[in-house]
């Protein structure tokens, strides 16, 4: 059940991240007002970060994130899907093509894989995209975005 809850959370926060980012919009039509997207906040990211838990169903992550002004100084995540199997990303793998208004860091060898982190006023949230090949196969749709509270640097609650 937690697992389940925190899944919808994330999946909120990533709609809610691609809609401020006006990549999706809410449908229009007779009786709805047409609604602009709201851009992500351009303010400096700044966070020493470390989480790790565990949750009921087995899911496991350890991520570790450092950014100082929107530079990624020190990354490395790690999430055990289960026995299933896992996914690991290492700063080396990676450069940073992006800081603002969102950090994106793109992978050294053009695959295609992407991290960002983004930050809204309870959480900075770093997230993946196309990156199944850091995962064991099979299993890269179940690996979710990791969640920092700004203020302590600790995981966030959904």
């Amino acid at each position: 059940m937690i697992a389940r809850a925190f899944s919808r959370a994330v999946l909120a926060v990533l709609l809610a991240a691609l809609g401020a980012c006006g990549l999706i919009t809410p449908a229009s039509g007779p009786g709805t007002a047409p609604l602009r997207p709201t851009p992500i906040a351009d303010r400096p990211i700044d966070l020493d970060g470390t989480c790790s838990q565990t949750e009921e169903d087995g899911f496991h992550e350890s991520a570790r994130l450092l950014v100082r002004g929107n530079q990624v100084q020190a990354l490395s995540w790690q999430m055990r899907i289960g026995r299933r199997g896992n996914c690991a990303f290492e700063l080396a793998s990676f450069r940073q093509t992006r800081s603002r208004p969102h950090v994106e860091l793109a992978e050294r060898d053009g695959s295609g894989c992407k991290l960002m982190i983004w930050q809204d006023p309870r959480r900075v949230t770093m997230g993946h995209a196309g990156c199944a090949k850091h995962c064991t196969p099979g299993i890269y749709d179940n690996a979710w975005p990791v969640m920092f509270d700004p203020a302590t640097g600790r995981c966030a609650r959904p």
